[in-house]
């Protein structure tokens, strides 16, 4: 009898190595069986045409009131169930349809592109407090002081959120996976302020947002909505800027264009994809699927990064690093912008900036759960000479 395969158990290995559940996953076929961290069985699918129509079908529906009978909605990862919260990230059909199209012109290549040149400011803004707070040479660990701030940064000025709220919104986002349902409160609460000081900003997207949804959007939901345009994007972009910044430095794209970089972090985006695994998705009804029938309440997951990665996909052609179909990452355009524009500053500003340490010899750590990788620590030398004149 073959070992179970366990995606979801924390794991430590070196930088260039994949989690070696995606292999096995691949390995056992297009659609898996896997024990969920909540309990119980649920399926992975693991293939790329199988993925699209999994993603495209609506009898697979986001709402946490699908899940099995029993699971803990902390364990599992999810939001409140449909008939308690309206989400963007939980609602299907014309609901989710009507939703979107109330973010999408904020959140188009063309509606966020407005906010790059500041995306840019504050890299560099963060990156020179942190290069001015050891001397010429000194060592900076980013994951500890950068690749959090920068992206809830980010999220705060589009959001139009008061720059003087961005640590306790990093607060709240750690706070959010804490044990400790006092924590957990806190985090809320949190969000919920932060929704208001920017709705009373009145400055950015938060009250885009609220002017195109219908008069009748209680207040609770609209802090909700605001609250996941803040967090869902954040782990994900937590992790995958420290490896963006790990093989920008140790590739060496000095006095590249800014085309090239956009070239650069889409393949960082294939190679690495921000979530290696969708939300949970469950079945509404009776679902044949690859030859197994998953009755209703069945959850299934696609493994993005797995089919990313697999050996032998084809170059070119559309990727599911964001995910496809009705539920692709609304913050898509967000996510490539702020990478872009980091890498930007890293190679125009910061051009001898390197690692402390060899690349082979940094290492990553998954938590468990649906997250992916992140690195343990990325220790870098942003100068190796102080920039500014000395003293007469």
């Amino acid at each position: 009898m073959s070992e179970p395969i366990t995606p979801f158990v924390p794991v430590e290995r070196g930088v260039t190595e994949h989690r070696p559940a995606h292999a096995a996953l691949r390995a056992a076929g297009p659609l898996v069986r896997v024990e969920a961290p909540a309990g119980g069985p649920a399926w992975i699918v693991t293939e790329e045409d199988l993925a699209r129509q999994v993603l495209t079908d609506a009898r697979f529906v986001k709402d946490p009131g699908m899940a099995p009978a029993g699971w803990d909605r902390r364990v599992a990862g999810l939001e409140r169930p449909v008939a308690e919260q309206m989400s963007v990230t939980t609602l299907d059909g014309p609901a989710h349809a009507a939703l979107r199209r109330a973010h999408a012109p904020m959140f188009s290549a063309r509606g966020i592109s407005r906010y790059y040149d500041r995306m840019a400011a504050i890299a560099r803004e963060l990156l020179d407090d942190l290069a001015a707070s050891v001397p010429a040479g000194g060592v900076v660990d980013l994951t500890a002081d950068f690749t959090a701030r920068f992206p809830l940064a980010v999220v705060v000025e589009v959001l139009g959120v008061p720059a003087g709220h961005l640590d306790r919104a990093i607060t709240a986002c750690r706070d959010l996976f804490s044990p400790d349902p006092v924590a957990f409160g806190t985090a809320l609460t949190a969000f919920a302020e932060l929704a208001d000081a920017a709705l009373e900003t009145g400055g950015g997207v938060a009250a885009e947002l609220r002017d195109r949804l219908p008069g009748d959007t209680g207040r609770d939901d609209l802090r909700y909505l605001i609250l996941v345009l803040v967090f869902a994007g954040q782990p994900t972009m937590e992790a995958f800027l420290g490896f963006l910044v790990a093989d920008l430095l140790e590739h060496g794209l000095r006095g590249t264009d800014r085309e090239s970089l956009g070239e650069f972090v889409q393949e960082a985006l294939r190679r690495r994809p921000p979530a290696p695994f969708t939300l949970w998705r469950f079945t509404a009804v009776e679902v044949e699927l690859a030859g197994v029938t998953l009755p209703p309440r069945t959850p299934v997951m696609v493994d993005l990064f797995g089919i990313t990665v697999a050996p032998g996909r084809p170059a070119g052609g559309p990727d599911l690093m964001f995910g496809a179909g009705p539920h692709y990452c609304v913050g898509a355009q967000l996510a490539l912008l702020q990478a872009r524009a980091l890498a930007e500053v890293l190679t125009e500003h910061y051009p001898h900036a390197r690692l402390a340490v060899p690349f082979t010899g940094l290492r990553q750590i998954d938590g468990g759960g649906t997250l992916g990788g992140r690195l343990t620590a990325l220790p870098v030398v942003l100068r190796d000479e102080d920039p500014r004149p000395p003293a007469s």
